[in-house]
């Protein structure tokens, strides 16, 4: 939005000041936002720019022209014993009036009355009245115009809590928008209120006895349905997961969301019978998804199912996928014997023998395995790529996260763009993506982009409302020291129950001056203890010509001296030590990158086991690049790497932009992965100007996979992963180059 010039006007109760305050710090800067804030805000520091704070029982009117009048009435708990009203806490019911439409003007009533046809009609049309041209009398709009028809009017009701219920009840603002219990009119006839209130206060007797004062009103009931995860709102996207799940099931399991079907239905059902129960009075609405409610023309006013999406069963999609590539099921079974003769060969699959000795191309034989992958089990580790496209989510690509799955000892997240715990919905179901929450043992963010954060602070309030009364550890998140600020401000509003840790504390060189402190008992803990300045840039002083674009801020921040060591980190370095250690890691290593100030990538290493013959198997070893251009810090920490997760935002063709941007191409990210040995490399992080697939040069991709959202990636299957490129290449072969004609086409549907 700053790179076109638009500005955002947002509004909200006073405490939303706080957190735009603090998205400052990954907002580009020529984004023009203006906030108006209105209410007494609840914190000194929260100071407004809107309309002057007023009694919480008066409406506040936000916008006022002669389209829409849009008014705010603030609503706060009732809490017994507490004076002050906590940040976040405050919340809001907003209320949308239409103007009303004038009555139909009558010319035969004009006649009688003396008129003439003429300008006078249009006179007494805008509301002025006329002198009749034949009788001695003045005529009035109402003595020829039929009765107006009132606007309509939208109640948006977010009632949090069962404290913040009481105070509903007894705002007297609202009367003039009730009907009495008895049927009298109300003055103002509400259409239809949209409730954000959760199921728990909508079910309250208070609520319900509240619902029903607005007569005959409509109400839509908005909160989290889980019955909406059943059907996905872009269908052709759901089209691409259906048809890469059945051709390659292994690496891209059906979709979370099937499964939901049956039970949704049966839910629902229960749901319907409730709400019929409830009140013969009170229409209520289950909101799905597009479901909208018409407020002009008055003729069309009301629910408008017509664009509510409809689910497409599994079959038809591969009925039309076998119409459209009839070879598709051909390649389906090659893949299942691909599988099959994995299994057969495993037996004679030798380890490779990791003597340190760099050898070209070490990966090339088939029946070599890095020794890490012997006697490997299913449930070891499993790698979920919740989002592979850049910038902005994409209908086909949501943006950056990983999740690592480490099964019965919990799971990482890698990055956490926006949308991250839908995507956790849709791949493991509603209550498959509350276990993942609930299991996270850390989340590691590379940098202050939007695109790999901004779906952090949902995970971590989810993750906390779970957990309530139940004994656990506020979660470890670790992130480059701008996201700190962000963070603070969100909990003012809302509990995270998290501990952060700056990226630069979990280097390998802070590592190693904290287990020296341990090893010698020296606590540094303290305020007192003076700053140790590591020199964790030493490797980048000789940077090659392109690897930054001339003039780029980065060429001189990769010059400044390292940065202090935050001796203050040492208790939460001690809790994060022991969540690797029951997740079976032994490593967990931040290393500097070249993209934006505080960018890295992140070194996961396994602990070593040993096997029922005493043998002793390495551990594995995952390395993310986060956003990047190629970097000898990157070469370095991917060493010996059974995976190499690395962007490949551009094409090879686009290397000029990709220096320019900070980023890597195809290639490029191939390259880093060959240098350093690793095992396989998976490409993610494409620019949304390649909506499905990337484009990219087979000639050197024997040990490389593209990433698709949803991909599962079992550590087991590592050795298959390349093979099955051809065949995903065969399943995009018309679709190689940018496509935006299905964007365009299901805007045009939504639209009209």
């Amino acid at each position: 939005m700053g790179e076109e010039g638009y500005t955002v006007k947002i509004w909200g109760p006073s405490d939303l000041n706080l957190l735009v305050g603090a998205m400052k710090s990954f907002i580009p800067h020529a984004t023009m936002v203006h906030t108006q804030s209105f209410g007494v805000a609840s914190t000194s520091d929260a100071a407004s720019d809107g309309p002057a704070p007023t009694k919480t029982a008066d409406p506040i009117v936000l916008v006022k022209d002669e389209v829409v009048k849009i008014s705010a009435i603030l609503l706060q708990p009732q809490c017994s014993g507490r004076s002050q009203i906590k940040p976040g806490e405050m919340s809001v019911i907003y209320i949308f009036e239409l103007p009303e439409i004038m009555g139909k003007f009558d010319p035969k009533k004009a006649a009688a009355l003396g008129l003439k046809a003429g300008p006078k009609y249009g006179e007494l049309q805008h509301g002025k009245s006329v002198k009749s041209d034949r009788l001695d009398i003045m005529v009035h709009p109402s003595d020829v115009m039929g009765p107006p028809v009132p606007g309509p009017i939208v109640f948006l009701v977010d009632c949090p809590t069962d404290s913040h219920v009481e105070d509903l009840l007894s705002i007297e603002c609202l009367n003039g928008y009730y009907t009495d219990v008895s049927g009298t009119k109300s003055t103002k006839t509400v259409n239809c209120v949209i409730h954000l209130s959760p199921a728990s206060v909508v079910s309250s007797p208070n609520y319900q006895k509240w619902m029903k004062k607005f007569g005959s009103a409509k109400h839509i009931m908005a909160g989290h349905e889980t019955k909406n995860l059943e059907v996905p709102i872009l269908k052709s996207s759901a089209r691409i997961s259906a048809r890469l799940n059945y051709l390659c099931p292994q690496f891209f399991p059906a979709p979370g969301f099937w499964s939901l079907q049956k039970h949704n239905y049966l839910a629902s059902d229960a749901t319907a019978s409730s709400e019929g129960s409830a009140s013969k009075t009170c229409e209520r609405i289950s909101a799905e998804n597009l479901l909208k409610f018409t407020l002009r023309p008055h003729a069309q006013l009301g629910l408008d199912r017509s664009n509510i999406p409809t689910l497409v069963g599994q079959s038809e999609v591969i009925d039309e996928l076998h119409s459209e590539i009839p070879e598709i099921a051909d390649a389906a079974q090659h893949v299942r014997q691909l599988w099959h003769g994995f299994k057969e060969s495993r037996k004679e699959l030798t380890p490779s023998n990791d003597n340190g000795v760099m050898i070209e191309e070490p990966w090339l034989t088939e029946n070599t395995l890095p020794s890490c992958l012997e006697n490997i089990r299913r449930d070891d580790l499993e790698i979920v790529l919740l989002g592979t496209g850049s910038s902005q989510p994409s209908k086909y690509r949501n943006v950056s996260s990983v999740y690592i799955n480490l099964f019965s000892k919990g799971s990482l997240l890698l990055d956490c763009g926006e949308g991250t715990l839908g995507q956790l919905k849709r791949r493991y179901g509603a209550d498959g993506a509350n276990n993942a929450i609930r299991n996270l043992k850390c989340v590691w963010i590379s940098h202050i982009h939007a695109d790999h954060h901004t779906g952090l602070a949902r995970v971590l309030a989810l993750r906390c409302d779970l957990l309530k009364g139940v004994p656990h550890e506020p979660l470890l998140v670790i992130g480059p020291r701008q996201l700190k600020r962000y963070l603070d401000a969100y909990q003012r509003l809302e509990d995270l129950d998290m501990q952060f840790i700056d990226c630069r504390s979990t280097t390998e060189s802070s590592w190693g001056i904290f287990e020296s402190d341990k090893e010698s008992n020296n606590d540094r803990s303290s305020p007192e203890s003076p700053l140790h300045f590591t020199a964790n840039n030493e490797s980048m002083k000789d940077i090659s010509g392109t690897l930054f674009d001339r003039g780029s801020r980065m060429q001189s921040y990769w010059r400044q001296p390292g940065s202090p060591v935050d001796y203050s980190a040492y208790p939460f370095l001690k809790s994060l030590k022991k969540v690797l250690c029951e997740a079976g890691l032994e490593a967990l290593i931040s290393f500097p990158v070249v993209h934006c100030p505080q960018a890295f990538g992140i070194v996961l290493k396994a602990a070593e086991c040993v096997n029922s013959v005493g043998k002793v198997i390495p551990g594995w070893k995952i390395v993310y690049s986060g956003d990047t251009r190629p970097c000898p810090e990157l070469v370095d920490a991917s060493r010996g790497a059974t995976v190499l997760i690395h962007e490949a935002t551009f094409e090879d063709g686009l290397v000029e932009e990709a220096i320019a941007r900070n980023h890597s191409t195809t290639k490029e990210a191939i390259e880093v992965g060959n240098s350093a040995g690793a095992y396989r490399i998976i490409l993610t992080h494409f620019s949304q100007r390649y909506p499905k697939i990337p484009v990219f040069d087979e000639t050197h991709m024997h040990k490389t996979c593209i990433a698709f959202d949803m991909m599962s990636i079992n550590i087991a299957d590592l050795p298959v992963l390349p093979k099955v490129l051809p065949y995903l290449k065969l399943l995009f072969r018309n679709e190689m180059v940018v496509d935006e004609s299905d964007d365009i086409t299901d805007a045009l549907g939504v639209a009209s």
